[in-house]
């Protein structure tokens, strides 16, 4: 069996490298800074939101030649416009993602809970849809000019619909569960999907840099999941929390 690699472990807090001895670092890391605050990120995407809704408005007043491009041919002009639109959906639903993920919502109402995760597939939905129905409405249009704006605009509603759809959020019953239940440092990989409490964790083995921090810092980092691992050996008790597979019938995943 291979050896595991030498891990170089960084504070989520300073940025520098923290010294490891055989098993633990060899000194305490700081106290991690404060995760943020949600609201601005909110604010940033709500405006990116009436941005995209704005390109979408222009891309149909262009498309129907309301407003006339003199510089440039119709479609270019819509393809632009739409790209744009795309760009501001996707931005704007990562900031409201990791919003979430800082200040996540209640699970006690479900409908509420996942609309409330999946604006972006929401605006996503209001930011392309409209213009698809307009354009393959239109009998007057171009043939050739139609078909490259609806297929456009439907490339760009299910690239911006998967960008904004939040697969597993947390909720604020989850994350409190797992502050409450976990105290001190834990550790998670640069492209790894949960959080470990112990840097000796087995799905470390292969890890030669990990990130460590508070739990909070781990979630808003984009890891709202404990390893499945940990949890079976530290024994936590994972109801309601978010756990990588299976605690009895673990299954090694990644952050190898």
């Amino acid at each position: 069996m291979a050896e595991p690699k030498k891990k170089t472990i960084v504070s989520a807090s300073t940025g520098k490298e923290v010294k490891e001895g055989s098993a633990k670092p060899a000194k305490v890391v700081k106290e991690a800074a404060p995760v943020g605050n949600a609201t601005p990120l909110r604010i940033g995407a709500v405006i990116l939101w009436v941005l995209a809704i704005a390109f979408e408005i222009l891309a149909i007043l262009v498309y129907v030649q309301t407003i006339k491009i003199t510089f440039m041919s119709t479609i270019v002009a819509v393809v632009i416009l739409l790209v744009l639109d795309l760009i501001c959906v996707i931005v704007a639903a990562q900031l409201w993602k990791k919003a979430n993920r800082i200040d996540p919502a209640s699970k006690k109402n479900k409908l509420k809970f996942w609309l409330w995760n999946n604006l972006g597939l929401i605006v996503a939905a209001f930011a392309f849809i409209p213009f698809i129905i307009l354009a393959l409405a239109d009998k007057k249009a171009d043939k050739k000019t139609k078909t490259i704006a609806v297929v456009v605009a439907i490339i760009a509603l299910l690239i911006g619909g998967l960008c904004g759809y939040n697969w597993n959020p947390i909720s604020a019953e989850e994350k409190d569960a797992a502050v409450a239940q976990i105290s001190g440092n834990v550790y998670w990989t640069p492209f790894g999907h949960v959080y470990h409490t112990s840097v000796d964790c087995q799905a470390l083995n292969n890890s030669d840099t990990v990130t460590t921090g508070s739990v909070e810092e781990a979630i808003a980092a984009g890891r709202e999941r404990l390893c499945a691992f940990c949890a079976k050996r530290d024994s936590i008790n994972t109801e309601g929390m978010l756990v990588d597979g299976d605690v009895d019938e673990v299954v090694l995943e990644e952050d190898e």
